[in-house]
């Protein structure tokens, strides 16, 4: 019997954990990742375990010719496909830079959302370094009703590429971002993030998530550009915000322009956990 043998590198942003496949042409599936094989290795209890998993396709270069590094294919917990993460964009570029498949500190990535530039900016330790991505210009929708947590309440919708519900209140006391989180991410045709957030006193946000295809999560880079931009426009924070996830604190920077249609960038750690082999026959894949 043939034995197939994969291999995924783990790395984490504040929590946020991926696993990511420098080889997806060992993986099960063709042009796309089998979705029911990145679910079955995402489950934290019968699997590897991962907020979700990155196939990423090296480009030919050769030289004379602009264009990305690098394909990348984002899987969520659930095997559904992603645009783009913030988090994920960062753990990518690290991943390529630490196994030496691009010369860093920049790798220009290629996302469902459109071309995005990451820079590895300093290493902190040796498992971890400051990573910043160019997350492109957002989309920030006019105020709306949100009625799951009452008048005190604005709601903002946010396309940070891919789909975001911004609820900004006084204090996150007493919210159960599970349970709305669950109520809320099918509302919208083809599902959204739910991102709840407040001032920290300090012109900074506290915020809890709940990622679509994959539930609560420790931090959301996507979800914590869309908070801040979605601030900026009640003027509760200026062009630089420290948004404080659940598992650290990252750093969004949005030019001036257009509070509507700011350009933005994000900057947190991004760090390296594992190396992991995988015999893919002993992985049970209910489909």
């Amino acid at each position: 019997m043939t034995v197939t043998i994969a291999s995924f590198l783990k790395y984490h942003a504040l929590g946020n954990d991926f696993l990511v496949s420098l080889d997806p042409a060992a993986l099960p599936g063709s042009e796309e990742l089998d979705a029911d094989f990145v679910a079955a290795v995402c489950d934290r209890h019968r699997g590897v375990g991962a907020d979700g998993v990155m196939a990423a396709r090296l480009c030919a270069r050769d030289g004379r010719t602009a264009g990305p590094d690098v394909l990348m294919e984002l899987r969520n917990a659930d095997g559904s496909r992603a645009e783009t993460s913030g988090n994920g964009l960062r753990c990518l570029a690290l991943a390529l830079v630490d196994a030496g498949s691009v010369p860093g500190p920049d790798v220009l990535v290629a996302t469902d959302a459109g071309l995005r530039l990451v820079s590895v900016l300093e290493r902190t330790s040796p498992a971890t370094a400051l990573v910043k991505a160019e997350m492109g210009t957002l989309k920030v929708g006019l105020e709306e009703r949100a009625p799951p947590l009452g008048g005190d309440w604005q709601a903002r919708r946010v396309d940070v590429g891919n789909p975001h519900l911004v609820l900004i209140g006084v204090s996150l006391d007493g919210v159960d971002i599970a349970a709305l989180g669950r109520a809320l991410e099918d509302a919208q045709p083809g599902g959204q993030n739910i991102e709840v957030v407040a001032p920290d006193g300090h012109g900074g946000l506290e915020m809890l998530v709940w990622e679509r295809g994959s539930g609560v999560t420790e931090a959301c880079g996507t979800g914590s550009c869309a908070a801040a931009a979605a601030a900026r426009t009640a003027g509760l924070v200026g062009e630089r915000v420290e948004v404080h996830n659940p598992g650290g604190t990252l750093v969004v920077e949005q030019d001036g322009a257009d509070l509507m249609a700011p350009t933005v960038w994000l900057t947190g750690p991004a760090t390296r956990v594992a190396r992991i082999e995988m015999v893919l026959s002993e992985i049970d894949v209910v489909a």
